[in-house]
């Protein structure tokens, strides 16, 4: 393959309190690993947002700095108008309540950017307490069961243009207990944390063959398998 790969990391300093930046750096490597050029970009808040990426991708965060993140991202139409060139986005956490339709940050609810038909409320508003620790979900997109770590206070409702990423095996994604995430063509929110490509190389190579629209050539990475296989055998 000879295509480059053009990776943006949306607003880390924002959303990069979990360690989610490390996806982008996962996605790099497999994409090298294969001959294939891969650009990290980091986009600040206060930069524009370039459209001619081909994987975006967007971490967790407190309350303050989502609603920062969701501000910058609303000056403008760059994300969407990149998916609609065929890019990936993989939102993570606080990231994925921004792309959905409504969430609820420092005690009032806000407009997301729409991007995915999904809405946000705290949990605290239907006596959940905070979601916290490992969780493994079974994913039929990946083709496998993915694990992670999980750490919010969102209880995410799906709508009908959306399927979730995965049905929960161990924890509580959503916070229904039932499924974690949503998918919607190329654009991906999960509550997993890992940082999820790290621990998952699997998701990492769909992300990968999605942007390029090709399938993947094969890359033998037994440390990679070896510790995705023993993450999914210890949670539980």
């Amino acid at each position: 393959m000879s295509k480059a790969l053009k990776i943006v990391r949306i607003h880390n300093e924002l959303l990069g309190t979990y360690g989610d930046q490390g996806n982008a750096d996962v996605l790099a490597f497999r994409a090298k690993a294969r001959n294939i050029d891969a650009q990290i970009v980091d986009i600040s808040f206060l930069d524009v947002l370039p459209t001619d990426g081909d994987i975006y991708l967007m971490g967790g965060a407190e309350d303050a700095a989502q609603l920062l993140s969701l501000e910058a991202l609303q000056r403008d139409n760059n994300l969407q108008a990149a998916l609609d060139h065929g890019a990936v986005l993989l939102a993570i956490c606080a990231g994925f309540q921004i792309i959905g339709n409504s969430f609820e940050a420092s005690g009032k609810k806000v407009s997301g950017l729409g991007l995915l038909d999904v809405d946000s409320a705290s949990g605290a508003n239907i006596g959940k307490k905070r979601f916290v620790g490992d969780t493994k979900i079974k994913s039929g997109v990946v083709g496998c069961e993915l694990t992670g770590f999980e750490n919010h206070a969102g209880y995410t409702i799906l709508g009908a243009e959306v399927e979730p990423l995965g049905s929960v095996v161990v924890g509580h994604g959503n916070g229904d207990d039932k499924y974690d995430g949503a998918i919607s063509g190329n654009i991906f929110g999960t509550y997993l944390h890992g940082p999820v490509l790290a621990r998952n190389p699997e998701f990492a190579d769909l992300l990968l063959s999605r942007a390029l629209g090709e399938p993947l050539e094969a890359f033998n990475d037994p440390l990679a398998t070896q510790y995705a296989e023993w993450r999914r055998k210890v949670t539980k």
